[in-house]
Formats: C-alpha cells, structure tokens, sequence
C-alpha cells in the first residue's frame, strides 16, 4: 500500500506533516525489501509502529514512511520458562494482555503502553518497577549497515535506562521481531505506587490479571491511556526522562525530590523537578492554548485539538528551561524527534 497520509493522523501526538511516499509492510521481506530499495536510492526512511514516541516535523517526512505491519506470535516451551516470538508490528498492550490471559508473569506492569512491539527495545521500554530488558531474551533484525538479517542477545543489544544500541544507532537497525522469556504465575510488586493500592508490601506477589488492572487504573488516572475523547492522552507519554546525577548535583536538590539508585549516579524525578520549578499541570504558552502541560500528569504534553510541531517543541522549550534556570538540570526528550529539535 502505497499513499501520503500526514504523520499526525498517524502518531498519538496527532501532530507532523506529510510523508514524500508511505509504505505498509505487512511481511518481513517486504520490510526488508522495501528498506533495502531505499537505500539504494539514498531515500530517507521512517520505521513506523503504533506513532506513540515520535515527533515528526510539521514539513512532514521528505522520504520513505515504512508502517511496520508486521503481527504474529509464536509459543513455544522454554524448560522452565514459555519463549514468545512476537512480530514487530504487534500492538504492544494486546501482546500484554494475551500473556496475562495465559498467566505469564513478566511485562504485566507495562500494562497500558502504547505503540508497537518491535518500538520496545528501542526505548528499553519501562514502568512501574518492569522493563524490557528483565525479560528480553533475542532481538531479530535487519541491519543495514552489512545488509544482513541478525540475531542479538540481551548483552548485544546495550540496554540502559530508555535506551539502547538501538536508540543509539538509529538509522542501522529494523527489528523483526522479539523473543521474550516469561514464567507462568504471579507477578512481583516492584513500585510502591501498585503496592499501595493492592494493599499488600513492595516485593509481594500478586495476580498478574490484577497488576494489570492496577497498573491501568493509574495509568488512566495520569492520562496515559489513549482516549480519542480525553486531550490530556494526546501525547508522546513522558516528554523528558527521569534524569541521572551525580553527588555534586543531589546535594544541591531538595530532600523531598524523589530519587532511585541507578547505574552511573542517581535517578530523580523529572516530573516533581518540573512542577518543583513553577510548571504546574495545565501550564500553557499563550491563549487559547493549542498546547499544554497536561492537567493530569506534568510529564506529559498535550496537544488540545489544534497545536502544531512548533507548539509543542515551544513548550517542551519552556518547561526545559524553568528546570535548567531553578536547578541547573538539563531534561532531554525522550521521543524521537524527526526534522526538528529542541
């Protein structure tokens, strides 16, 4: 299928111009072959999932926009373990709930988070105490600097908190598909947030069918569920990461700034940095807004019905910068940012 839709009927921002030429794969070869014609020719190419974690400029795409609609997923025995082999183009939060219907225990905290499956690794996508990497066990893709199809182990792949060798090389892989290695029965209570409302201690199990609720109820309750009704989930999610500091910089901030041990420094919390710095939910540039803070989640940007690429970055600028001149901490987006920056 070939055709020129706007990136913003396609992506969860709903913001983004038009493609020069769109493509649906539907199998891995046309995948592989598409991608392959492209470079080539040199065209510019755009993988594509669920739109969730991408903004697109509001020129639009001046090459190739592939949508990755590649679905199928593959059971098999894995000893003490059950192996999923899931294709690219799987919507992630149908791949959650199918495991939790099966009682496999392992991603049911990422419950709620939309896009794609192949999108996941780039990101090493996380929340609630979960993520990606716990349970990644291959990634299949094409990588196109030699050209060939590989297989990469969890080392190989360079996970980091939201990242990965993936993110950190963009334009060389085109992930096929994932194996994930998932164990049958209940889940693990790993955020205090899940364990408050179950009742129960952080590091007490649960069923996964309930962490799933629970963990959706809270994602609602932040705006981070797609609702066509609902402005405040017309978002990319969290805008910036969770920032990681050194010593010098976490005796600088207040004691009530939420923070996590993470490999290289300190995690803090982006979201009470931001509101901490004066932004508060609903903040907005201008009237009417076309694009503000979310009213529910203050790590979110929202478009309100009319806001454009340029809106949005405006406000990304301005939310950076009261935390920059209130703590002296640079926020980085977490999103993919196609044809514009920050």
């Amino acid at each position: 299928m070939t055709g020129s839709p706007t990136l913003a009927s396609r992506t969860t921002l709903r913001v983004g111009g038009p493609a020069a030429r769109w493509v649906a794969a539907t199998t891995p070869d046309e995948l592989i072959r598409t991608v392959r014609e492209c470079d080539e020719k040199g065209d510019p190419v755009l993988l594509l999932g669920g739109g969730s974690n991408v903004v697109v400029a509001d020129e639009g795409f001046p090459g190739t926009v592939i949508e990755v609609a590649l679905r199928g997923i593959q059971e098999r025995d894995g000893g003490d373990s059950v192996l999923l082999t899931v294709a690219a183009g799987e919507p992630w939060d149908d791949l959650v709930a199918h495991t939790v219907r099966r009682t496999l225990q392992g991603i049911e905290s990422l419950s709620g988070i939309p896009g794609s499956t192949g999108a996941t690794p780039i990101q090493n996508v996380g929340a609630y105490g979960q993520e990606l990497a716990d349970v990644i066990a291959n990634v299949h893709a094409w990588d196109r600097a030699t050209a060939s199809e590989v297989d990469l182990t969890p080392a190989e792949c360079g996970f980091g908190y939201r990242t990965s060798r993936f993110k950190a090389e963009p334009d060389r892989w085109v992930i096929l598909d994932l194996t994930l290695r998932l164990r049958h029965g209940d889940g693990v209570v790993r955020y205090g947030e899940v364990a408050s409302l179950l009742g129960v201690e952080v590091g007490a199990r649960a069923p996964v069918a309930r962490l799933r609720e629970t963990v959706l109820a809270l994602r609602s309750a932040k705006g981070m569920v797609l609702d066509q009704a609902d402005h405040d989930t017309w978002s990319v999610g969290s805008f910036f990461t969770n920032p990681v500091v050194d010593d010098d910089v976490l005796v600088t901030l207040p004691g009530e700034c939420p923070r996590y041990a993470a490999p290289g420094g300190t995690k803090v919390g982006a979201a009470w940095l931001i509101e901490a710095a004066g932004v508060g939910r609903g903040f907005a540039l201008g009237e009417p807004p076309r694009a503000t803070v979310s009213s529910k989640h203050s790590l979110a940007l929202t478009n309100r019905g009319t806001a454009t690429t340029a809106d949005i970055l405006d406000l990304a600028r301005a939310v950076r910068a009261a935390v920059r001149d209130r703590f002296g901490i640079e926020l980085v987006p977490e999103p993919t940012l196609v044809g514009c920056r920050l």
